[in-house]
């Protein structure tokens, strides 16, 4: 593959979605039925995602963050109680659980090639307080969840995945999410397939998904739907819990992006390999996380580390300038001031995270999304190859 469009300039979006037609009808049935909140749709989309997972059962809720927090919950996480995450990850993992009063403690990742959680950095930091460790797959690329899995259930620690990347990918010999103990999962409306705002939870144990089910509707033993198809109107609250249900209309959108995930993701995985292609030639001293490598993958990011003392916020600018949309995945959630200050519990001054911080200035990531064609990845390639060399870092022509 060569370089191609270097005179026909065009406008590339980071990101984009496949809302069609289908999901308008799809939308317009709900829309008719009257029936807005959680009731047979969402149910639907509960059973088929389930099924796509190769599990029984599935809980939607209204974001992937509101997984997450579920998940803490459905633990009993208690103030002082910590769990092991990587900071190279969207701040919702280390919220959640400072929001009960537990510790975030930021593991390193693998390397610059291999941006998930570090199993050894894990094994490391845990201690009497240890209650989990947080699995983040990366750009939709599995982490290394058999020893993971392993060092979780060694200590008796729970593993969630944070699968919000990576909807129906397989690892470990199973879809992401299903390996660990809870699978967290996001359809924002910048991922592979979307809701708008929404998520689902997996559990391994029944019974701590009968737990999220009820949290994510205060507690509460009959939901409206529940209600309205028996004609009573009596229920009890059996627990604490918050307003985290989905909507019919989300669901509805989500049934039919369900369905397309699967072209979605070959034609990202087409786009990927012409990237990886093209950055290895025309941009050799760039880090391309996973390229080259084999396993499952969503392909939901196309992020890079540019080459030493290049100025990212530069190249981000003439890219913009030419019509690229750019953004970072991630800055690390422990350089943030809420988990940097002095009196907040959090682990940071205890210890270093070298390949995360010589990579946090360093990562940039590239538009990805099934409505790009492969002469649209050609001309990012060629636009980012002028800034970089406009600024001087050595690139070869």
């Amino acid at each position: 593959m060569t370089l191609a469009g270097k005179h026909a300039a065009r406008s590339v979006s980071l990101a984009d979605n496949t809302i069609g037609a289908e999901e308008v009808a799809a939308v317009t049935d709900v829309l008719t039925s009257r029936w807005l909140t959680a009731g047979p749709v969402s149910q639907a989309f509960e059973t088929e995602f389930a099924s796509a997972l190769g599990v029984s059962h599935a809980v939607s809720v209204s974001s992937g963050t509101a997984a997450l927090h579920l998940a803490v919950l459905a633990l009993g996480l208690r103030p002082g109680d910590e769990v092991i995450m990587p900071s190279l990850t969207f701040v919702a993992s280390a919220a959640v659980v400072a929001l009960q009063g537990g510790v975030p403690v930021f593991a390193d990742v693998v390397s610059a090639a291999e941006p998930t959680v570090s199993p050894e950095e894990v094994r490391a930091l845990i201690t009497p307080r240890t209650r989990a460790v947080v699995a983040m797959h990366y750009g939709g690329y599995p982490a290394r969840l058999e020893e993971l899995r392993d060092i979780a259930r060694a200590n008796g620690l729970a593993l969630i995945e944070d699968a919000a990347h990576s909807p129906v990918v397989r690892g470990a010999g199973r879809a992401l999410g299903t390996v660990g103990d809870i699978g967290c999962y996001s359809f924002h409306a910048t991922k592979n397939m979307t809701t708008g705002e929404g998520g689902m939870v997996v559990a391994r144990d029944p019974a701590v998904l009968d737990r999220i089910r009820a949290m994510r509707s205060h507690g509460i033993t009959r939901t409206s739907w529940d209600r309205a198809v028996s004609g009573g109107s009596d229920y009890d609250i059996v627990d604490l819990g918050l307003n985290y249900r989905p909507t019919e209309v989300g669901s509805a959108i989500g049934r039919v992006q369900l369905g397309r995930l699967a072209a979605d993701r070959e034609c990202r995985r087409a786009l990927t390999r012409a990237y990886h292609e093209l950055l290895a030639r025309h941009l050799p001293d760039a880090v391309v996380p996973w390229a080259g490598r084999t396993e499952d993958s969503a392909y939901h990011l196309m992020a890079m580390v540019l080459p030493e003392q290049v100025n990212r916020a530069g190249v981000q600018a003439a890219l913009r300038a030419d019509g690229v949309q750019t953004s970072v995945h991630y800055r690390p959630v422990h350089s943030f001031t809420r988990f940097r200050a002095a009196d907040r519990p959090c682990d940071v001054a205890r210890r270093p995270l070298p390949v995360t911080e010589q990579m946090a200035d360093r990562l940039l990531t590239l538009p990805l999304h099934s409505r790009m064609t492969t002469d649209d990845v050609a001309y990012v390639v060629d636009r980012l190859s002028a800034a970089l060399g406009r600024l001087g870092d050595g690139v070869r022509p």
